[in-house]
């Protein structure tokens, strides 16, 4: 376990090596699962300033499920999750050609049209955050692919030889910041190095 900050952090994450493989997984991730992708309180408002721009991308289903249950949905398991269709595919989610489903507002986003990329859980995945029970100010932060799923994605890092944090850099440096970045970057290299 690595600690940084009010993180504990799995040491798979940078023992582990990971790379998603969309034309494998198809993003299958945005269908499964008991709930739809967790959101963080300030991603309710960021989903709601997002929500014209991502319109264009979204499915017909999508659309029409965004106008009976709303942009956000409250699970009482989960917290705040984007609504689903049929408790399967986020609304937000839609297949392209060749049968991989694409994030609305990555889309928007990439054609420059928002500046709020996706949900961060998502953007993280596989690495999936929880809060200490007993300590609320303190996550974990923890390694989590799914077994089929994700198995493509394992071989593909390690193929590649990515490690988890490296191939998430850009969403953990979103959560957590830079300083955090760079502090679990040295410790990976230490582990590494020891490792020897």
């Amino acid at each position: 376990m690595i600690a940084i900050d009010n993180a504990l952090i799995s040491d798979a994450i940078v023992e582990e090596q990971f790379v998603c493989d969309l034309k494998k997984c198809k993003g299958g991730c945005c269908e499964d699962g008991d709930a739809g992708a967790p959101l963080e309180l300030e991603e309710l408002k960021a989903i709601k300033e997002s929500i014209a721009a991502a319109k264009p991308f979204m499915s017909a289903e999508g659309l029409k499920e965004l106008e009976k249950q709303g942009d956000a949905i409250y699970d009482k398991e989960f917290g705040w999750v984007t609504p689903t269709i049929g408790s399967g595919i986020c609304i937000y989610g839609k297949r392209d050609a060749y049968g991989v489903i694409l994030c609305a507002f990555e889309q928007a986003y990439m054609q420059g049209l928002t500046q709020w990329k996706k949900p961060i859980s998502c953007h993280l995945y596989p690495i999936r955050i929880s809060e200490s029970k007993k300590h609320t100010e303190v996550e974990y932060v923890n390694y989590e692919p799914r077994e089929s799923l994700c198995s493509p994605a394992c071989s593909l890092g390690k193929q590649l030889k990515m490690p988890v944090y490296i191939f998430l850099k850009e969403a953990l440096i979103r959560k957590y910041g830079t300083e955090f970045y760079d502090a679990l970057a040295a410790t990976a290299e230490n582990m590494r190095l020891v490792k020897k």
